[in-house]
């Protein structure tokens, strides 16, 4: 490509070093999609006769067909996979193949590709949120009436209904979706046009490239648009992010498989064995699914490192941003894939759910409300039942078992209502406000997401 200005060929380390054709291969569909476009704007600009226009598309449709088909021979050679389909389009119609990179460079087409590319894998990770989130609704409108112990510091604080604890997912999860459609307004941008860096004195008009492609802007400063890599760190820090809910989920699932908990039972379908320990069920998907989120952070990490310290515009170092951006969209889709058929087929143990929720002083705030509720100032009431909570543990008896003198002793506010509280199903029922777990607020939070779910997100 370069041959008019080289004597020497280039070194065969320097073809293996600098080749991507290897990886950016998976762009193929989105280069001809986007050439076609390109010929379209020639022709308008007097470049390409109508004729040669059509000759460059179906080319272009014949070459699509031979890469799905396997039939296509790729050429480290030739680098990339820009110059491999025009290399093989020049050779399958002649001279107008070499007239289709007129006023475009390698620059700003691969800006259009990798734009197409994370426009189509941002709305495959929508649909795969949703599907997530579908599953563990499902699993919450399978168990209503389930109850866990709330966690802080992995410590029991307050029982919650087992739904809840998962719709707070399903919060996350919707988090993740409105931050890939914010971040879509900005990758569906067409920067087609810009050329190396200062575009072109051929008049194309990047408009009709623009609406042949769907976008509903064009990039304004040509500079600005062949080295921009924000959408795809943006999109790589999304999908962190679900990495990172889908991580946390997995904690709460290894440890709600495990004996001590056994709040959940995983199908054998989605859980492996032991090469030594016969008895064992582990659940790797989730001990996975843990580990991968490093992996998505470190390639948010290697693009932001790689952008951190370049000048205007295009360096060679921005084809580092390809490998990263395609394993984070590899693993994020795999993860949601495999998590969500994983939760659908998972079963929630409510006897054991029940028994650990049964601990008494899952109840002490509930009893110091009770106390607030008697004019006790908070402060006052905290020291209170921090003190009965004390005697109650050094007595080995529950705040059920103690009597009223007991109770008395500590604060003559307790009277024989106090009786009342120590009751999950009560203490649920009272959880009213806005937000909290409440079964009819829990209820018409599963009716909420029902509806929002049963309408797809279309970017």
């Amino acid at each position: 490509m370069w041959k008019g200005r080289f004597q020497t060929e280039t070194s065969n380390l320097v073809q293996r070093y600098g080749e991507s054709i290897s990886y950016d291969w998976r762009l193929y569909a989105y280069d001809i999609e986007g050439s076609i476009a390109h010929a379209a704007a020639l022709q308008d600009a007097g470049i390409l006769t109508k004729t040669e226009e059509r000759t460059i598309a179906r080319g272009l449709r014949e070459i699509k067909k031979e890469i799905e088909s396997n039939e296509f021979r790729f050429k480290t050679s030739l680098e990339d996979i820009h110059m491999n389909i025009e290399s093989a389009l020049t050779e399958k119609i002649g001279a107008a193949g070499a007239k289709l990179h007129t006023a475009r460079s390698r620059n700003d087409q691969v800006a259009l590709d990798t734009r197409l590319y994370c426009r189509a894998e941002s709305q495959a990770i929508l649909n795969r949120l949703s599907a997530m989130q579908n599953s563990l609704l499902s699993l919450a409108v399978k168990h209503p009436e389930a109850v866990v112990p709330g966690y802080t510091h992995l410590q029991r604080g307050q029982p919650v209904l087992f739904a809840h604890h998962l719709l707070a997912y399903l919060e996350m999860l919707e988090r993740d979706k409105e931050r890939i459609c914010d971040g879509y307004r900005r990758i569906n941008v067409m920067p087609l046009g810009s050329g190396a860096l200062a575009g072109s004195t051929i008049p194309i008009n990047r408009t009709i490239v623009a609406e042949k492609l769907g976008f509903p802007a064009i990039t304004q400063n040509s500079m600005d648009a062949v080295s921009d890599r924000d959408y795809i760190a943006e999109l790589l820090f999304d999908i962190s992010m679900i990495g990172i809910h889908l991580s946390r989920l997995s904690e709460d699932v290894i440890l709600w498989a495990s004996a001590e908990f056994g709040f959940i039972e995983l199908s054998d379908a989605h859980t492996t064995g032991s090469s030594l320990m016969p008895q064992k069920k582990n659940p790797d998907v989730a001990e996975l699914t843990r580990g991968k989120s490093g992996r998505l952070i470190g390639n948010l990490m290697s693009l932001l490192t790689t952008i951190k310290g370049l000048p205007m515009t295009y360096n060679r170092d921005l084809q580092e941003d390809k490998e990263p951006l395609f394993d984070s969209i590899d693993q994020i889709k795999l993860a949601l894939d495999v998590f969500t058929e994983m939760m659908q087929a998972a079963k929630i143990r409510e006897d054991r759910t029940l028994a650990a929720a049964s601990d008494p002083f899952l109840l002490a705030t509930d009893l110091a409300d009770y106390l607030v509720l008697h004019k006790v100032p908070f402060r006052d009431a905290h020291e209170i039942m921090g003190k009965l909570t004390a005697y109650s543990i050094k007595e080995q008896r529950g705040f059920a078992d103690l009597s009223l003198d007991e109770f008395q002793q500590f604060s003559t506010a307790f009277e024989g209502d106090v009786y009342r509280v120590l009751d999950v199903t009560t203490a649920l029922k009272a959880r009213k406000a806005v937000g909290a777990p409440s079964p009819t607020n829990v209820s018409r939070q599963i009716t909420r997401w029902q509806k929002r779910l049963s309408t797809p997100v279309k970017l």
